[in-house]
């Protein structure tokens, strides 16, 4: 549906760090992204020739900026957003690097004004590796 090239005009993230290679299919509430970047030896989130399960946050991160610029409907970066804090988040892996390919969701569960409220997932070959909750505050540079 859309490409990594696509992905990285709409994240503020670049090069190495975007991290998603297309769009499989979204819809207002959610967002599903598929990612292979976790193998590359030169992934810029690896410590200790590893990619530890945390890092599956920032994929997580980057499908809702994705899914965001998509709900927005124009062909600019979405509003700046943070992630203010992350809940509930399961790890049912000890690293992310040995999956050939990563299934990110990311679910829109509420939205009011600057603050979103996401369920995600990250799962490899139909077995989830890392689930959890995230908020994200739009704009919040300029929150007075």
């Amino acid at each position: 549906m859309f490409d990594r090239a696509w992905i990285a005009t709409r994240i503020p993230h670049a090069g190495a760090m975007c991290l998603l290679d297309a769009v499989i299919h979204w819809s207002p509430e959610a967002i599903h992204c598929t990612a292979s970047s976790q193998c590359l030896t030169d992934n810029p989130l690896r410590a200790g020739e590893r990619l530890g399960p945390a890092n599956a946050i920032e994929y997580a991160a980057q499908a809702m900026a994705v899914h965001g610029a998509l709900r927005a409907g124009t062909d600019t970066a979405p509003r700046a957003g943070f992630l203010t804090s992350v809940r509930e988040v399961e790890f049912h892996t000890d690293r992310l690097d040995q999956a050939e390919q990563l299934e990110v969701h990311a679910e829109c569960l509420s939205g009011e004004g600057n603050h979103l409220m996401y369920a995600f997932r990250i799962e490899a070959a139909s077995r989830t590796l890392v689930s959890g909750r995230a908020s994200v505050m739009l704009d919040a540079d300029n929150t007075p």
